[in-house]
C-alpha cells in the first residue's frame, strides 16, 4: 500500500452512513448496535442517543428495540 492511500483497517462491515437531502444522515443499523453506540459513533456522546430516537419516533418505538438492516436518520449535532 502506497503511503498516501488511506487507511481503513479499522472500519467495520454491514453499517453505512450517507448524506441526506436536510443535511442529516441516514444510517443503517449493524449487529451489535444501540442507540446509544450510534450516538457514541456520530456525536461523540452516547447520552445523544435521545436525539436519534426522536428523529426517528416514526419507526424506532422502542429505543431498545433496533434491529440489523434498519435504515435510521441521524440528525445533524
Amino acid at each position: 500500500m502506497a503511503s498516501d492511500d488511506p487507511d481503513f483497517s479499522d472500519v467495520s462491515g454491514g453499517s453505512s452512513s450517507t448524506a441526506d437531502a436536510k443535511g442529516g444522515r441516514t444510517y443503517t443499523i449493524a449487529k451489535g448496535d444501540s442507540l446509544s453506540k450510534i450516538a457514541k459513533r456520530f456525536y461523540g456522546d452516547a447520552k445523544q442517543w435521545k436525539k436519534i430516537h426522536e428523529a426517528n419516533k416514526d419507526t424506532i418505538k422502542n429505543p431498545d428495540l433496533i434491529f440489523p438492516g434498519q435504515v435510521i436518520k441521524i440528525p445533524d449535532a
